[in-house]
């Protein structure tokens, strides 16, 4: 079973790691990449993925670290 994705986000001191519907952030980190990195252990960890928000909020880009429903062909 996969756990919870991971939400990259922008927050007013840098950025955030928060665990889907959690109610608070799992890391905080002064820049995007470590933000990123953080996200992407915990996903390797859990089986999951990955969703990094632009600092409008919106989704910019996903990366499964699990069980991909729909992985590439080839």
């Amino acid at each position: 079973m996969a756990g919870k994705n991971q939400h990259v986000v922008k927050r007013d001191d840098g950025w955030a790691v928060r665990g889907e519907n959690n109610q608070r952030d799992t890391s905080h980190h002064r820049t995007l990449s470590e933000a990123e990195r953080a996200a992407r252990d915990i996903a390797i960890n859990q089986r999951s993925e990955v969703l990094i928000h632009g600092e409008n909020g919106r989704i910019r880009e996903r990366n499964s670290y699990g069980n991909d429903p729909h992985p590439p062909k080839g």
